[in-house]
């Protein structure tokens, strides 16, 4: 039973976050350089195979394309090249950092930890990741 990996998508830093063997819980994994992602993942999928990944679709409030989505739609088309047999699913990710900093204050971390933009990305992915579980879509796969 294979792992389900979460990407909080960025043009200088991702997210990642990761289901515990079960595929149960969520849990933030790592912030990485968005250059150094597709080696990672690879890298990961060698080590722990993935049941599936699932990457956060940015959108604004009136469903239109940030300046960040066509990057997401690129990175989405290599996953698919690089690892055919792992299925990749697109989530809605609006609201996920105002949610992360709002999990973070109510999991007691100092003013300092929530401005870490590298914590909310993990955090957000985790968001990202635990949404999909609950998901339709996350429970066929889990």
């Amino acid at each position: 039973m294979g792992r389900i990996l979460a990407i909080d998508y960025g043009n200088k830093r991702v997210g990642l976050a990761v289901t515990d063997p079960s595929r149960i819980i969520a849990s933030p994994l790592d912030t990485i350089h968005s250059q150094d992602l597709l080696a990672y993942v690879l890298a990961y999928h060698r080590r722990e195979p993935l049941a599936a990944i699932v990457v956060g679709m940015p959108r604004t409030l009136l469903n239109e394309p940030t300046d960040v989505t066509s990057a997401v739609v690129g990175l989405l088309r290599r996953l698919r090249k690089e690892l055919p047999d792992v299925p990749v699913h697109e989530i809605d990710e609006r609201f996920t950092s105002r949610m992360a900093h709002a999990a973070m204050l109510a999991g007691g971390l100092g003013q300092k930890a929530r401005r870490d933009k590298a914590t909310v990305d993990r955090v957000s992915a985790a968001l990202i990741l635990q949404s999909f579980l609950e998901s339709p879509a996350g429970r066929a796969v889990a």
